[in-house]
């Protein structure tokens, strides 16, 4: 049945992207919407878009025309998981003609996926159009009563909605239609550099973060040369997934291994962990500093491990001046295993990989460090010129982010 109407769609191909939090931006909306725009723009070269223009309320994709049905609905699918996107209905534009309508609605609901009822949501924006939203309802929706009469008209809660919005000089018409992730779009809210491990929850700090619009640039710090370097490719994956919305621009790999090395010989072993925090923690910061980033991002979860507890993290935060994001705080482990499997992320993350986080680990870390105690420990070590020497040897990497590692 699909493909025959497909074959048969003379309409040029839409994806209608709609935003909630944007529209609610008062005078500085339309620097909103424009930085969607570019966002998505960007994110969709591969796609075969023709241009994308901004009416009121929502962004409009025109596709090339013959486009296919599944690719439009792949760009679709792409384009709910970019940032300030709070919804994405995949259709065609038709003229402001009722008989060409109704032909673009049975086009449109020909790509549902398997509805059992419908409904038709006509809405004129325009009253220069002479039919009313409640005529169009039900003129259009006897034209699907008849194309598809295994379809059960049900007003509350179908399965598809038909949703059809008349314009000053077109009509939109579309039934495939999904939520998508909402918020800002990346941006709008500043620079964050945020701690990036291989594990579960930072990739999904980071992403909390894109979706409040934030750039952000992730540092890896990996054992090398105390241990393998899989975690810097588990990491590239991880960042590639990422990338695809938009929500990492680059990352960078600091080997720390030596110095953790350093470190263990001469600290005492219950402080090692919190010693190790310290040190990320200068770090990030002065990357941060490097390309004017406002803040830092951790992936902790108050009490989850020994390094989280409050007067753990107390003591880290000590060190730095900028301000230290931690989205995932008061978050249950088993909420952001649901998020990261969401994101895509979560096969990534459990595999194993020996990275800073396991080496040199002592058998009783210390769950309440003073912070007297680790300053102590801290004066046999040349903290500032460490902090220069790794942040020097730092490696960035931008776009086609694993191609880096797997080429």
């Amino acid at each position: 049945m699909t493909a025959d109407r497909e074959a048969s769609v003379p309409f040029q191909r839409i994806i209608l992207v709609h935003y909630h939090e944007i529209g609610l931006k008062g005078h500085n909306r339309s620097a909103f919407e424009k930085q969607l725009q570019k966002n998505i723009q960007e994110l969709i070269n591969d796609y075969p878009v023709v241009t994308i223009h901004r009416i009121a309320g929502r962004l409009v994709v025109f596709l090339r025309e013959g486009t296919e049905s599944q690719k439009a609905l792949d760009c679709a699918s792409h384009i709910l998981g970019i940032p300030g996107v709070a919804r994405v209905s995949a259709g065609f534009k038709c003229e402001r003609d009722m008989e060409l309508m109704g032909q673009a609605c049975c086009a449109a609901l020909a790509e549902a996926e398997g509805p059992k009822s419908f409904k038709v949501q006509a809405r004129r924006n325009h009253t220069d159009f002479p039919i009313n939203s409640m005529e169009m309802n039900v003129a259009l929706g006897s034209v699907l009563c008849e194309a598809f009469p295994e379809l059960k008209v049900q007003m509350k809660d179908p399965d598809a909605t038909v949703g059809v919005e008349v314009v000053q000089n077109a009509v939109y018409i579309y039934a495939w239609s999904k939520r998508g992730i909402g918020g800002l779009p990346v941006g709008s809210s500043g620079k964050v550099v945020a701690l990036l491990s291989s594990g579960i929850d930072s990739p999904v700090a980071l992403w909390r973060m894109a979706r409040r619009g934030a750039r952000c640039f992730g540092v890896h710090f990996s054992g090398r040369p105390q241990t393998s370097d899989v975690s810097e490719y588990l990491v590239a994956d991880i960042a590639e997934v990422l990338a695809k919305t938009g929500c990492i621009e680059a990352f960078y790999v600091v080997p720390f291994g030596d110095y953790q090395r350093q470190i263990a010989l001469s600290a005492p072993p219950a402080l090692r962990i919190v010693l190790y925090r310290r040190l990320m923690m200068r770090v990030a910061e002065r990357l941060a500093e490097r390309i004017h980033a406002g803040a830092l991002v951790t992936g902790e979860s108050l009490g989850q491990v020994a390094s989280q507890t409050l007067d753990n993290i107390r003591a880290t935060d000590a060190v730095v001046d900028c301000p230290v994001f931690r989205p995932l705080i008061g978050s249950d482990k088993l909420d952001i295993i649901d998020e990261a499997q969401r994101l895509g992320t979560f096969d990534l993350s459990s595999q194993d990989a020996p990275d800073c986080c396991t080496l040199f680990m002592p058998r009783q870390p210390e769950t309440h460090a003073k912070i007297a105690d680790l300053e102590a420990a801290e004066a046999a070590f040349p903290l500032e010129e460490w902090v220069e020497e790794l942040c020097d040897s730092a490696e960035r990497h931008d776009h086609h982010i694993a191609d880096h590692f797997h080429n």
